[in-house]
């Protein structure tokens, strides 16, 4: 019977080869690593022995790697950074942390995501996983830490901070601006809908003092991002969240027909946390952040 291997391949050598590999010399890795070029040498040959691959090709000159061993060494290259970022964290007292968070699609996609960048900058000792659902979010039952959610603000158990205006506007490509001279032509528009917010185009109508008659025909989609990504390609009109196609109005891929807006008021996306116990670092942190980039 053969004894199993054990799958792990034996550190210390994998991490010289590593630095060799780096380097492409057995001198300049011996002096990094502060041992003997010999040394470096027994413990390439033992990796190497281990995979039962060779590594490096010897060169007049110096190394090369093979392919197997360039394919290596690029597999293991990120395993040992986050090795030592991790040394570094525990080192420093200070240990990594995971803020798991869930939003809207539309509103991850349009809002949050192209801010990232800066809270990263901040906060990097924070990894952010994100995840999408329009359902409203449970805490108690999600493996998440906190989340977007629109609604008026008002949920047990919940903390929340308002985000953004929650303005409804009408919006179309630009070749079809001609054809909506007044409000009152909207019914000759194809109307097009987010089933994740399916009253928003009654809602509008009816204080635009349009009437509601035709404010579900049309196509409908998933989520407003489809419709506003169809809206753009020139199939209707979309109703839109200001807040989320600023960037399009800016290019000018999206117009807004119509002066008339319509503001939810408190019916908008807030971040909410556990209003029952007390907030994580990381929370505080993502919180504090969300404060300082709504407007901007």
């Amino acid at each position: 019977m053969t004894a199993r291997r054990d799958p792990l391949p034996p550190l210390n050598p994998t991490r010289v080869f590593a630095t060799t590999g780096r380097l492409l010399s057995i001198s300049k890795a011996a002096a990094e690593l502060s041992v003997t070029p010999a040394a470096v040498s027994r413990q390439v040959r033992a990796l190497e022995h281990y995979l039962g691959v060779p590594l490096f090709n010897r060169v007049h000159g110096g190394l090369e790697l093979t392919a197997a061993g360039s394919r290596y060494l690029a597999d293991i290259t990120p395993l040992f950074t986050s090795l030592e970022k991790a040394t570094e964290a525990v080192r420093a007292g200070v240990p990594g942390t995971t803020l798991k968070i869930r939003s809207p699609a539309t509103f991850a996609v349009r809002w949050l995501i192209p801010r990232f960048a800066s809270f990263h900058r901040a906060r990097p000792d924070i990894d952010v996983r994100l995840t999408t659902s329009p359902a409203p979010i449970d805490l108690d039952r999600e493996d998440i830490d906190a989340g977007i959610q629109l609604g008026d603000g008002d949920w047990p158990q919940l903390s929340s901070q308002q985000l953004v205006p929650n303005e409804l506007v009408p919006v179309v490509a630009p070749r079809l601006r001609a054809t909506l001279t007044e409000p009152a032509r909207i019914g000759e528009a194809t109307l097009l809908h987010s089933l994740a917010r399916l009253d928003d185009w009654a809602l509008w109508l009816k204080a635009a003092g349009l009437g509601t008659s035709n404010a579900y025909t049309g196509m409908k989609y998933e989520t407003s991002l489809l419709a506003y990504q169809a809206a753009i390609e020139g199939h209707g009109v979309a109703m839109a969240q200001k807040a989320l196609i600023e960037k399009e109005l800016a290019d000018g891929s999206l117009v807004a027909p119509f002066d008339f807006s319509l503001d939810r008021g408190r019916f908008t996306y807030y971040f909410v946390w556990r209003a029952d116990r007390p907030q994580s670092t990381a929370v505080i942190a993502f919180r504090t952040w969300l404060g300082s980039v709504v407007g901007h």
